[in-house]
């Protein structure tokens, strides 16, 4: 299906970036579980453009709920939230049909949809419909706290400022969760965004690093092939605009060590089978070890920049120079914090739900 992600509950995403709307569409969701508006319109904020350090597009992010809920409950019906676009600058985007962005999806969008695709702001390519994904995961992530699952995102690095790792899980998610520009260290907080602003006073951009832990996950979710929470959780992730790298634990560090620095001994915290590191991320063999589940995405730096770039101007054949106008973020990755988060969210739901049963949130 291919504008459907899930296997249980699956999320349609629709719309373009300067569209009369962008949203999804929710199936499979259990009836019961309770809709929080105020929580949807809070997780939109934490997207939404932040002063200098982002494009001064203002979105107001207005979404309507237009079926699967009643009385503030989901239906188990399908559930359609719409969000409108404004502030849109539509002719900006003109030269991009005949010269493509370097690093863009503007030459591909066009082999992709035989020449048809909507240009105007990145089109259905354009990060404009995380807005959707963000609302469609504001629905469930209340579900998965009832049930002791938390999820949380920190900036782990932009440029080469980087933050302090996670330590107190529990004390870092309240934190992190609460905050606009998601960091553990403040001090790195400050040196992030004089590093996205100095970029942007160049005319250039920059990327980053962001890293997810997810507590509360039992053991046994997952498949051992093909649908592995670390494959899922991958799929999920890499939809996300920007992300070009995905690694669980330790990933590509692993590679260095020695299986006695890399494997994870099994002991006792109480009752519980915990074990005594967490290299693997918490996962073994596809599947949860009932650890954290600790995941990062690398995010490059936004692909329309404000400086000459060379491209190939498709209608006459010959290289030409390029310098974009219109309005873009310097950088993306304090944005896509929580879009990770909601990708998470979406993806847990759905794994959850093969091996618990669709209907085991509301319970």
């Amino acid at each position: 299906m291919k504008n459907t992600f899930g296997y249980q509950v699956t999320v349609s995403l629709f719309g373009e970036s300067h569209g009369a709307s962008v949203g999804a569409l929710i199936d499979g969701l259990a009836p019961g579980l309770t809709v929080d508006e105020d929580f949807i319109r809070h997780q939109l904020t934490l997207r939404r453009p932040m002063n200098q350090l982002s494009t001064p597009r203002q979105e107001a992010d207005p979404f309507v709920i237009e079926s699967g809920v009643y009385h503030g409950k989901t239906t188990g019906t399908p559930l359609l939230i719409r969000i409108a676009n404004g502030d849109v600058k539509s002719g900006d985007y003109s030269p991009f049909a005949a010269t493509p962005r370097p690093g863009h999806a503007d030459y591909t969008a066009l082999g992709k949809y035989n020449g048809f695709a909507d240009p105007r702001g990145g089109g259905h390519f354009s990060g404009r419909l995380t807005a959707a994904l963000v609302a469609a995961a504001a629905i469930v992530i209340p579900a998965l706290r009832q049930k002791g699952i938390t999820i949380a995102t920190h900036i782990a690095r932009i440029a080469d400022v980087s933050d302090r790792a996670f330590d107190d899980l529990v004390r870092d998610t309240a934190k992190l969760n609460d905050a606009v520009f998601a960091v553990l260290d403040d001090d790195a907080a400050a040196n992030m965004q004089a590093a996205i602003l100095t970029a942007a006073e160049d005319g250039d951009s920059v990327g980053g690093v962001l890293e997810t832990a997810v507590t509360g996950i039992p053991v046994g979710v997952g498949e051992p092939w093909f649908d592995t929470l670390e494959s899922v959780l991958a799929h999920a992730l890499f939809s996300i605009p920007a992300v070009k790298g995905v690694e669980f634990g330790d990933g590509f560090a692993m590679s260095g060590m020695r299986g006695s620095q890399a494997n994870d001994c099994f002991t006792k915290d109480g009752d519980a089978v915990v074990t005594a590191t967490n290299h693997n991320g918490g996962i073994n063999g596809g599947i949860s070890n009932g650890m954290p589940l600790i995941m990062r995405c690398a995010v490059k730096p936004t692909p329309t920049i404000h400086k000459t770039q060379h491209t190939l101007n498709l209608q006459t054949g010959e290289m030409t120079d390029l310098v974009a106008g219109g309005r873009h973020d310097p950088c993306i990755v304090h944005r896509a914090r929580v879009v990770a988060d909601s990708m998470v969210a979406l993806t847990l739901c759905d794994m959850l739900s093969i091996k618990y049963g669709t209907d085991w949130l509301a319970k």
